[in-house]
């Protein structure tokens, strides 16, 4: 294409006269002005996917909006931050460490206007509101200018003395990001770059990357494009190809046209041919025809397209007729699927055409068409674009290939293919809940288990958690876990059985996002402990759910007062505390920590990305893992003398299931119980024993004074009484 671009140039400077000259020099005169070599391989479709720190490599000037990995250009070193918590009354402490790291990542040799969503590993990282999805101590974007000034961090991490700018360098800069998320290492990032307002001329792209050498306009605009490559030619050759552009002479300097000219193109007449030249015959006209097989079977076009976050997509088009050969076509530019589509439709068009070529000898008079100019010939069929026009012998030559025509429309319709996406919802305030669990877990406690439940919005993604001191100090205890199916009860639970599926009674909720789920759950499953809840107080299963709202259900086929909660099933009150228990969505912020036994006041707070203010979460800790279960069926029978002989069944906290159909586990040190008997709420007799049955004989009776009185029995575990029982008796 060199004596396309250097004849319209000779003709623009001296005429026809320089139109010969710059046809002769035209290939060594591009190489040295115009595409001077600037040594270094250019980025092609790929690379701009893959983010890069390598010494030397190119960074692309973007143009519109695209998707680009960038160069890590400045780095520091991992930072470790160590926490330790635990260590007292015989438990081992914990350490546990966090990275995280700052890095400026280069995105564009071009000034840019903005940066909107960014991408971690291929996870959103920052949302197109600007919010950030993982924890980091700044962002910070430098467009590009001449003017801008280093960036503070870099300039305190090198010296001001030493510190770059990076002036004409759009660059990102990360602040203490952190990287648990990641492995522990700097991600792979694209940004979404938008460099201009709207889309971006090809004439525009063109003059710009040419220093303004190409002057006048260009029709057709592309929403973005990624120019780079060894010199000007490299740069611009993927427009150039994909398009089918050539350099013209547009009669106010250098210029782009394409093969496809509005209206009727100007045509030339046998008459103006020549048919000698200084007295000898020749045949003014030549034709020539390359075979089929030259012209690939299909193409396919990769870009990047919009409709798929401006991740690459491929248009494939195919043509009839012989051949086996597929071309492909890398264009670093933003396209629809149907643009696409077109563009390779049109390019295989222009090679099937282009087997066709033709020379003309001519007159004078075709001076006036210039290289690059689409016309048409008498006698030939269809379009033709003059590659080459020179002056040949008191004659001037014309060198004409095909092009193909303009009516030629492919059906809109093309597919740019699904991709999943991740929702890109903002975090959202943290809800905090910090609950003290009953006896769940197989096994006996020995301390209570205090678990730390949190969630916030669609975008949610974890908090950091801080154990408050009643001095207001706050220490590191860890992180949240994924987000909880948390809310609050609607309205008050009246009592139901403890024994049968409570049918009668339903419990309506309100979560805390319409993102949040509840789903039924067979027998099977609530047995494998599916659809175990905490409502106030008491431990419940459901087996069936109905939602009434977005964010609203009403839950059926009620299991209540599991694990010994019955004595809470009277206790429900309005708005009371809603919590689906599911271990990978619980934390244990206390686990390691002493000082965490009943009695203890115990203050919580979460920090996510997008908290303003800290949550916070109170709890006095009751210890109910550590408080054995009431007992049940208790009895009493008369003696024949006067007294009562009482009896129970134990219950065990360290086994709910009854599999062998033995005794529970006792799980206590011992096996011991306390006996009261009370009148009107005053203590009339306290005994301990160690057997599940007690003889109130008729000498106790009377020194009690007889009457109605309640028998209350608790089994003492090793770390706390029980709940007691209570048989009302009447002497």
């Amino acid at each position: 294409m060199a004596t396309i671009v250097l004849t319209a140039l000779g003709t623009a400077i001296g005429g026809p006269l320089g139109a010969a000259i710059g046809g002769l020099i035209g290939n060594s005169l591009d190489q040295a002005v115009l595409f001077r070599p600037k040594g270094v391989e250019g980025r092609r479709l790929a690379d701009l996917q893959v983010q890069t720190s390598t010494y030397g490599a190119q960074i692309p000037k973007i143009f519109g909006t695209m998707r680009v990995a960038g160069t890590v250009i400045w780095a520091t070193d991992l930072k470790e931050k160590r926490s330790r918590s635990g260590g007292g009354k015989g438990r081992p402490s914990v350490t546990s460490y966090s990275y995280s790291s700052s890095f400026a990542v280069a995105l564009s040799a071009r000034k840019v206007k903005a940066v909107r969503r960014i991408w971690a590993d291929g996870n959103l990282l920052r949302g197109a509101a600007g919010d950030f999805k993982t924890e980091l101590g700044a962002f910070r974007l430098h467009g590009g200018g001449e003017e801008q000034a280093a960036d503070p961090l870099i300039a305190s991490a090198q010296g001001l003395a030493r510190a770059t700018a990076h002036r004409g360098i759009a660059y990102a800069v990360f602040e203490d990001l952190q990287l648990a998320d990641f492995g522990n290492r700097i991600p792979s990032l694209t940004f979404e770059v938008e460099a201009d307002e709207g889309a971006a001329g090809i004439g525009a792209v063109a003059r710009e990357l040419c220093g303004d050498v190409l002057a006048g306009g260009l029709p057709g605009a592309v929403d973005g494009y990624a120019a780079g490559g060894r010199d000007v030619a490299d740069a611009l050759a993927p427009l150039i190809e994909a398009h089918d552009l050539a350099f013209v002479d547009n009669g106010g300097g250098l210029g782009l046209a394409g093969s496809v000219v509005e209206g009727t193109p100007a045509e030339i007449g046998r008459e103006r041919l020549c048919q000698r030249v200084n007295g000898r015959i020749l045949d003014p006209s030549e034709r020539s025809g390359a075979a089929a097989e030259g012209v690939p079977a299909a193409l396919s076009l990769r870009h990047y397209d919009a409709e798929r976050d401006y991740q690459a997509g491929v248009q494939r088009v195919s043509r009839p007729g012989p051949g086996r050969t597929e071309q492909g076509i890398d264009l670093p530019a933003v396209l629809s699927g149907d643009a696409a589509r077109t563009l390779a439709a049109r390019r295989l068009a222009h090679a099937w055409a282009g087997r066709s070529s033709m020379s003309l000898r001519c007159g004078w008079d075709a001076l006036r068409h210039e290289a690059g100019d689409v016309v048409r010939v008498e006698g030939a069929p269809g379009r033709w674009r003059i590659e080459e026009r020179e002056w040949e012998g008191m004659a001037v030559r014309l060198a004409l290939r095909r092009v193909p025509g303009a009516e030629a429309v492919l059906p809109a319709g093309a597919s740019s293919g699904t991709v999943v996406r991740q929702e890109d919802a903002p975090h959202g305030p943290t809800k905090l809940m910090l609950v003290d669990l009953p006896p769940i877990r197989d096994g006996s406690a020995v301390a209570p288990v205090i678990v730390a439940a949190a969630s916030g919005g669609a975008g949610w993604r974890g908090a950091a958690l801080f154990s408050m001191s009643a001095s207001g100090e706050a220490a590191p205890v860890g992180r949240t876990a994924p987000a909880a199916v948390m809310g609050r009860v609607d309205g008050v639970l009246l009592p139901g059985s403890a024994t049968m599926i409570d049918e009668p009674n339903a419990l309506h909720v309100t979560l805390g996002s319409a993102d949040m789920e509840l789903a039924d759950a067979d027998e099977a499953a609530l047995s494998a402990g599916r659809n175990l809840a905490l409502a106030g107080r008491e431990l419940i299963q459901f087996s069936r759910v109905a939602q009434t709202g977005p964010d609203s259900f009403r839950l059926e086929g009620l299991r209540r007062g599991l694990c010994g909660t019955e004595w809470a099933m009277g206790a429900h009150e309005p708005g009371e505390a809603f919590l689906l228990l599911e271990e990978e969505r619980l934390a244990e912020p206390f686990v390691a920590q002493s000082g965490v036994e009943p009695g203890a006041l115990l203050r919580l707070a979460a920090i996510g990305v997008g908290d303003a203010e800290p949550a916070e979460a109170a709890l006095v800790v009751s210890g109910e893992a550590l408080i054995p279960p009431s007992p049940v069926h208790v009895r009493a029978v008369a003696d024949g003398s006067g007294g009562w002989t009482i009896g129970w069944t134990r219950r065990s906290r360290g086994g709910w299931r009854w599999l062998s159909g033995s005794d529970a586990p006792l799980t206590e040190q011992s096996e011991r119980y306390e006996v009261r008997v009370l009148r009107g709420g005053a203590l009339l007799r306290r005994v301990e024993i160690v057997e599940a049955a007690w003889s109130y004989d008729a000498a106790m009776i009377a020194a009690d004074g007889g009457g109605a009185v309640a028998i209350e029995i608790r089994q003492i575990g090793s770390f706390a009484a029980g709940r007691p029982a209570v048989l009302p008796l009447f002497l």
